[in-house]
């Protein structure tokens, strides 16, 4: 054992600090593209906003449940027993797990090809620890569970985006008054959203919060709680608001477009019906809910309505999305982004500070054990690294995964992001760093070809993605040694 806050070690902890921030950059600049990629791809926000919104929900995600998959990735990974009197060997083996994994993630940024900062992260730990103490440094059991998570992740990601996609496409796309169905499935879908971000936050939650000691029974009870107010008060507020909104908008665009409905039959009917509380006349249904006619995406509702879109024929292509329903869905793929952005923080920050955090342990102790709590300025320092690489190289990833890939409108982003989160959200619970990147991914292709058939994906795209995920773990994981051994032949420990 070394003596705790030795000062013949703090270089290697300066240094330590440095190269993780770097490498919090590379994952910020590659990894967090995947939070808000389909949001700027759908239209809903600009790169600006995401950027803003990335930063908060990134940090809030790494200082609240990033703890757990922090000791998954320093502990769970390398057998941390076999340094116990060589922990200025463990040191600079974490040293050498960031500087590989960083140097990686640049380059994959650099090229536009979203990687896994996960796998970059632990096939780097392995890299260093073959170096170091060959085949019996590493946890193969460990790495099993993790490498299989990494192909179990994309596939469970985009089914479940899927199976949300097929029940709004049922329910209210192929629906014969969408916009109508929209609204009646609004306050659910924001409900079941705020339900399960509390969830994740409440259940086996941060010391920090004091949330730790709630029962799993009470922490069920207060998210569903929380989600059914959220739901009451969307169906009461924000229902009867974008109702008004589009009935406004529709209005100014027939006034523009000089159509005056008391001259026309069709919408001169008598007759009211009552919806929500609210009564509407048929008129504004019809233009409510006049579907969107292929090959005429600026034309009016009005218009469309009267069928004077497309020729006359009234054909619609189930590809586009109504109008209207996409403006239901924008604020709430918002929502949903901010959701995974928070996942993100809380699964992959600890992915880039983990190395990190066993390096100051060792420090701090003086023992390879690493017994310690994780420390929260840590924490909250490999959020703001991440957030500095959004702000300034993240718009090459997001480009890729949210414009290059496939195609995403509101809904089908919204599907996307749900699923994805939720994936990575329960398996930051369980301690498992899955990778966001193959969850986002996974349910892009997914929902890409669920909605619009084979031509829905970019395959040759995915192609080189896949590509660059296969590569990940062995480039990183050659870096990281090439680091070790360099450390092997000039410092002496």
């Amino acid at each position: 054992m070394t003596e705790a806050y030795d000062s013949n070690l703090i270089w290697i902890v300066v240094i330590g600090f440095l190269v993780a921030f770097i490498l919090a950059f590379g994952i910020g600049a590659n990894d967090v593209a995947n939070s808000f990629g389909t949001s700027v791809g759908a239209g809903v926000l600009s790169i600006f906003q995401a950027c803003i919104l990335a930063t908060i929900f990134e940090i809030a995600g790494a200082v609240l449940i990033g703890y757990k998959v922090s000791d998954t990735m320093r502990k769970g990974i390398l057998d941390v027993s076999l340094y116990v009197g060589h922990e200025k060997e463990l040191m600079l083996g974490s040293l050498a797990t960031l500087a590989g994994s960083a140097v990686w993630l640049l380059l994959a940024t650099a090229l536009r090809l979203p990687i896994s900062g996960t796998h970059s992260i632990v096939g780097a730990a392995v890299g260093f620890s073959l170096v170091c103490r060959g085949t019996a440094g590493v946890k193969w059991s460990a790495l099993r569970n993790i490498a299989a998570s990494w192909f179990a992740s994309p596939l469970l990601s985009g089914t479940v985006s899927v199976i949300i996609f097929w029940i709004i496409r049922k329910t209210v796309l192929l629906s014969n008054e969408p916009l109508k169905q929209g609204l009646n499935i609004l306050p659910l879908a924001y409900g079941l959203t705020i339900a399960i971000n509390i969830l994740s936050i409440v259940h086996d939650g941060p010391k920090l919060l004091m949330l730790d000691n709630i029962p799993w029974w009470g922490s069920l009870i207060a998210s569903l709680g929380i989600g059914l107010l959220s739901a009451v008060i969307v169906y009461i507020f924000l229902v009867p608001w974008e109702r008004k909104k589009i009935l406004s908008s529709h209005n100014t665009i027939g006034r523009n477009a000089g159509f005056n409905p008391s001259e026309s039959k069709e919408t001169t009917a008598l007759s009211v019906i009552v919806d929500g509380g609210q009564v509407t006349s048929n008129t504004e249904m019809a233009s409510l809910d006049a579907p969107k006619l292929r090959g005429n995406n600026s034309a009016s509702p009005l218009l469309m309505a009267a069928g004077d879109a497309d020729g006359g024929t009234g054909n619609i292509d189930m590809n586009d999305e109504h109008p209207d329903v996409s403006k239901l869905f924008s604020f709430l793929q918002v929502l949903t982004a901010a959701f995974g952005s928070f996942a993100h923080g809380g699964n992959d920050v600890s992915n880039a500070i983990g190395p990190l955090i066993a390096l100051w342990a060792i420090y701090a102790e003086g023992s390879a054990k690493q017994e310690a709590e994780t420390p929260l300025l840590i924490l909250l320092y490999g959020g703001l690294g991440i957030s500095t690489g959004l702000w300034i190289w993240g718009r090459r990833v997001i480009q890729t995964l949210g414009q290059d890939l496939a195609r995403i409108t509101p809904t089908t982003g919204f599907t996307i992001e749900v699923g994805a989160a939720l994936t990575v959200l329960l398996a930051s619970k369980a301690g498992l760093p899955v990778s966001t990147t193959h969850c986002k991914v996974g349910s892009v292709v997914c929902v890409g070809w669920a909605s619009r058939g084979g031509e829905g994906v970019s395959w040759k795209l995915f192609r080189n993605i896949a590509f660059a995920w296969v590569v990940t773990v062995p480039v990183a994981g050659l870096l990281s040694a090439g680091c070790m051994t360099i450390f092997k032949e000039v410092i002496s420990y």
